[in-house]
Parts: C-alpha cells; structure tokens; sequence
C-alpha cells in the first residue's frame, strides 16, 4: 500500500522513516454521514520541532509536545465528560492486596488501534483480575464511539488520577500502547485534529513524577525498542513489539489487530502462563508470521527487572487457569502471501 511520511521535521531531525496511511477528503467530509467513524488522515503531518539547533529540538520533543487544532469545542467538552466518567468509574485499591490497574490506548486514529486497545483492556483485565480498575482510551473503532479518546494529554491525565486510586508502593500499572511509531516515540495523531510525538523520557519522567514504580509497560509500535533503555528498572517489566530500528507490521486501518497485538494480546497473553513465557511465545509467532511474509523482522524486545520477577507471580497468580478464545480476524493471513508486504508502523 502507499504510505506517505508521518513527520515532517526540520532538516535537523531528518527523515524518521514512519508512514501513514493516507485518506480521502471525500471520505474525511462525508463523516458525518458514517457514525462511529474515526476521521482520516488527510492533512500533513505538522512540525512540532521547536528551535534552531538540533539540541533544542531534541528537547522539544523529550517534552512530548501534543497539538490539537480545529477540534470543535462541543467535542471538547464531550471527551472531557468521557475521560471524567471513565475515571470516577474506577474503583479504589484494596489495602495489603496487590492490585493491577490496567490502562490501553490508541494512539492513533486508524481504527484497527481502537480495535485492539478495546480487545486489549478485555483481555488484560480477565488476566490480571482488573474488572474495574480497567481504563480504555480508545475512540471509535468504526463500529462505536464510547469511549474516551487517546491522546497524550489523556493518559497523562489518567496515569496522575491512578496515582491517586492505587497505592503506588504496593500496586502495579499495566499499561498497553497501540499506535504507529518513530525514532522519537510515539505519534499521537487523531484525523486532522490532534498530533504530537510521546517520548520514552517524557513517559519516564511522569511515572517517576507520580510514583509509579511497578509497572508492566507494552509497547506495540515501530522502533518501539528506543522505550527500553529509558524505562527499564528493577520493577518494571517492558515488552516492545519491535527493536529500536525496526519497524513492525499490520497497522492496516481495516485489520482488527497488528501482528503484535495479535501474537501477543490475542494469543499468548489469553493463556494461563507467565508473562516471560507468553512474549517468548509471541515472539516465535511473530518470526514464523514475518518470514513467511517475506519482511525485515520486528524483533520484539523483552526486560523484566529483578523486583519484578518478585510481584509478578503476586498477580499472576490470581489469572484464569483456563485459556480464552482469540477474536478478530487473525493479522496474519497466508493467503496473502503473494500479495504486497504489510504495511510497516
């Protein structure tokens, strides 16, 4: 398929090498007129770079610099409520009890990340006994429009409030990001309305600012890797759906999951087995998928800190003994192997 680039930075940043998939105007004007439709990409994506120099630019992105324009002020306020609702719906921690709190999020507007991000809370709240605690950000997935939106300034809003439900020396987060991916991080962008680039430093720096510390942090994008020296720790367990530079696969907008979200999510993670076994699961999938589609392999990252080898089996424990079904179309299809290779995140 043809992609076209995601960022257009200045020529100190240079070319990043992510894509999107382009969209029509007709389809972007008749929107209206197709409910529960995310919006297109039609517009490019802007310059969030700020300064002159290459230093000062790295800078502006570490901060994860977020842009919404044109965004009606009634949908304004109708995310705000959601994202309100969302959160007072979730229920305190429970004293001398290791909780998850589990937070997905689509970053992106292409509805296959919705898709997963909906199916993603599902299956990592049965995991890890999270029935409401769980937080999906998600935003129309082509079928419903009820639920908060993703955007950085969302899950940076809700991570503050979860500082404040759990209890940060006894609780852990799980937190799952599905979107297309850079150099940089990850790219917020939402139609024509939002845009913005998450970086590992900038997401380091709000979990230490609100003292998160046990944490599972699943990062499905492209060069998604470039997350793992930054937040890696003795309690953090971080699996990436590729290495720093390489991209990964499926990000089609009518796919109901990538492949990492399907070998991982929709496959190994429904099994009853620990969460180091169900990534090297994932991962064996994920070769098998990418040779036979004749592509660069992703090659998903995995580091699991000491103190987290400690409370993992803590929540673990509590997981269903008996495996649920995957749902979805499969991401994988060998009847499209001699079709165009997917297209890279």
């Amino acid at each position: 398929m043809q992609l076209r680039p995601l960022l257009r930075l200045i020529a100190l940043v240079g070319a990043l090498g992510a894509g999107l998939s382009g969209g029509s105007l007709t389809a972007q004007d008749n929107l209206a007129a197709r409910p529960n439709q995310p919006p297109e990409h039609t517009a490019q994506f802007p310059n969030l770079g700020v300064g002159e120099t290459r230093d000062e630019v790295a800078r502006s992105f570490d901060a994860a610099p977020q842009l919404q324009r044109g965004m009606p002020a009634r949908e304004l306020l109708q995310q705000r409520r959601q994202l309100d609702q969302a959160l007072a719906n979730l229920e305190p921690q429970r004293p001398g009890f290791v909780d998850a709190y589990v937070v997905t999020i689509a970053l992106d507007s292409d509805p296959v990340f919705a898709r997963e991000a909906r199916e993603a809370a599902r299956v990592l709240a049965r995991r890890y006994d999270a029935a409401g605690r769980t937080l999906a950000l998600a935003g129309p997935d082509g079928t419903r429009d009820d639920l908060p939106q993703g955007s950085i300034e969302s899950l940076l809003v809700s991570l503050a409030h979860l500082a404040e439900v759990m209890d940060t020396a006894e609780d852990a987060l799980v937190l799952y990001t599905t979107s297309h991916g850079n150099k940089l991080g990850l790219a917020y962008h939402y139609g024509d309305t939002g845009y913005g680039v998450l970086s590992p430093g900038r997401l380091k720096a709000v979990l230490e600012e609100l003292g998160i510390a046990r944490r599972i942090l699943i990062i499905s994008a492209c060069y998604s890797g470039v997350f793992v020296p930054a937040l890696a720790s003795t309690d953090t367990a971080i699996l990436t759906a590729a290495a720093s530079e390489r991209t990964s696969f499926g990000c089609q907008p009518e796919n109901d999951w990538t492949y990492y979200g399907d070998a991982l999510i929709n496959r190994a993670l429904r099994q009853p087995v620990a969460l180091e076994e169900a990534a090297r699961q994932a991962g064996l999938s994920l070769a098998d998928w990418e040779i036979k589609a004749r592509v660069l392999a992703s090659l998903p990252q995995v580091s699991i800190g000491a103190g987290a080898r400690d409370w993992l089996p803590q929540i673990e424990a509590r997981m269903p003994r008996q495996a649920s079904t995957p749902v979805g179309r499969p991401a994988f299809d060998p009847a499209q192997f001699s079709q165009p290779v997917p297209a890279a995140r």
